[in-house]
């Protein structure tokens, strides 16, 4: 079986994060303050604890901030490179297709403001284990904490769709997937383009599996979300 640390994730932080102006105006989301900590030092030191040791940042709005203050990695304990959007947006998708010479033939893919805490190495050996190209995982949402948006069974997401969820969609996208190369070069060169539209087409040709985790999700993508994450990490010790 693979060792964890030998695949790279791909954590998606380019976005100018409007929901949460004025706060990103003069800093990128990355850094807000989370319980006296900038968030992505939370995110890598999860991620290191978990077993990574391999990150690429796809940064863009005020991205060199974020790279100023991780330089590479060595403070973190992880290899860190960077790879910018450059003078146009290119979507979640695009800032992917854009960092995949740094990325190898699978890797993880997440975003820089959701901390998610599950075994890594577990999903890894799911992965292994499937014929997919792609592997999301999900929860069981009932609506909780957004709009359910997959429909997962027999361990495979049959339907996702973040746009145009349906009453059978129990599920949601946790922020979390693992893609081999040939899934990530679907998606097109030419213009922006989403994330959750790449994953969306993946499930209707069936090349998207499913791993299911049970333990709730933070983030800080909007300010509820972000209030509540600052609640949760509030006092705890640095990890």
């Amino acid at each position: 079986m693979t060792d964890v640390a030998s695949v790279p994730v791909a954590v998606l932080a380019g976005g100018r994060a409007t929901r949460l102006q004025p706060l990103t105006d003069a800093v990128p989301k990355a850094l807000l303050d989370v319980g006296g900590r900038p968030f992505i030092d939370l995110q890598l030191a999860l991620l290191r604890r978990r077993g990574l040791r391999r990150a690429v940042l796809c940064v863009g709005h005020l991205g060199e901030q974020i790279e100023a203050h991780l330089g590479d990695g060595s403070r973190v304990g992880m290899a860190l490179s960077y790879s910018h959007d450059g003078p146009g947006p290119l979507g979640t998708a695009g800032a992917l297709l854009r960092a995949l010479p740094l990325l190898g033939d699978r890797f993880f893919v997440t975003y820089g403001d959701a901390y998610l805490d599950i075994d890594y190495a577990a999903m890894l050996a799911d992965f292994e284990a499937r014929p997919e190209p792609a592997l999301m995982a999900v929860l069981r949402n009932d609506g909780r904490w957004d709009k359910s948006n997959v429909l997962f069974r027999g361990g495979r997401l049959v339907r996702h769709d973040k746009h145009h969820p349906t009453s059978d969609m129990l599920h949601i996208d946790y922020g979390v997937a693992l893609l081999r190369r040939a899934a990530a070069l679907r998606i097109p060169p030419d213009r922006p383009f989403d994330l959750s539209t790449l994953y969306r087409d993946l499930a209707a040709c069936g090349m998207m599996a499913g791993h299911e985790v049970e333990r709730r999700f933070y983030e800080i993508g909007s300010a509820a979300g972000l209030e509540e994450a600052r609640a949760h990490f509030a006092g705890r010790a640095p990890e």
